[in-house]
């Protein structure tokens, strides 16, 4: 199953995707949260439809598409996951997740316009493979356990501001992945048994030019050890997002310039859809 929100800001509608139909779920939940999530959603979802109760959104090629679930309660990423990212940013790959936070404000539509920070001048981008949670997940037993806690697979873009991350961090990474807007999601929240997770391909390109390609099987870490891992340490609830790290191929590389206003950055995964930012100056709010 697929599942969207459209609508405007804070007013998204919740939708499943059936081809090329939206189909209202309202009379089945109010968003895609975690009250939602937690429970037998596909099953609730799928009596739904064959009882003829999901009837098809209005309008909803005009709607503004908006992150796929509501706003999370935590977002937990995963640093230098690929090889060849932990090399290019001048790193060893980590014997162990390394584990930063972004905050949930940074969860937005997978088009939004992304505002470059004041005073920024390394704006980078980073597709990566998100993993929504399901089902609450603490202290699991083993790695077998983990797909049993995870409702489904996201689109992701880990903006990243450099300076704020490197120069004036203090040793943690979060200033320069926390700004608002720092993380588009989407457009679709799909389930487990709709994608190989294990095998992926994933991209970004930046003005139509490629920067990164690769696939979700170069992670060093995969899905089931990184849901465990962090259930030993955090308790992870319905609605929350993982980040599980992006490829090579981001502006820290060297190899590219980091992005300015005007630029436009395109996001893809393999039966996850795509996602398009323009960048934007930032403005002093009136």
């Amino acid at each position: 199953m697929k599942f969207a929100r459209l609508g405007a800001p804070g007013s998204e509608i919740p939708v499943l995707v059936d081809g090329d139909r939206h189909l209202d779920l309202r009379p089945v939940t109010s968003d895609v949260n975690g009250d939602f999530l937690s429970g037998d959603f596909r099953s609730r979802v799928a009596a739904a439809l064959a009882a003829g109760e999901l009837d098809e959104l209005e309008g909803a090629a005009d709607l503004r598409i908006g992150a796929p679930i509501a706003r999370p309660s935590a977002v937990i990423c995963i640093g230098m996951n690929y090889a060849a990212h932990a090399a290019e940013s001048g790193s060893e790959p980590p014997k162990i997740p390394i584990i930063f936070l972004k905050t949930p404000n940074t969860v937005v539509g997978p088009n939004d316009n992304v505002t470059i920070p004041r005073g920024s001048e390394k704006t980078d981008w980073e597709v990566e493979l998100g993993i929504v949670i399901g089902k609450r997940a603490a202290y699991l037993d083993s790695t077998e356990e983990s797909l049993d806690h995870v409702a489904g697979f996201v689109v992701a873009n880990d903006v990243s501001e450099r300076a704020f991350q490197m120069d004036v961090s203090g040793g943690q990474w979060s200033k320069g992945k926390i700004a608002a807007g720092f993380n588009p999601t989407g457009p679709w929240l799909v389930t487990p048994d709709e994608v190989d997770h294990q095998n992926l391909g994933l991209r970004s390109f930046v003005n139509g030019e490629s920067r990164q390609d690769s696939n979700t099987r170069d992670m060093i870490f995969s899905i089931e050890h990184i849901v465990h891992h962090l259930s030993q340490y955090v308790t992870l609830e319905p609605g929350d997002l993982i980040l599980t790290g992006t490829p090579q191929g981001v502006a820290l590389s060297g190899k590219f310039p980091y992005l300015k206003a005007g630029d436009v950055v395109d996001i893809e995964i393999d039966g996850l859809g795509h996602q398009r930012q323009n960048f934007v100056a930032w403005e002093a709010q009136k």
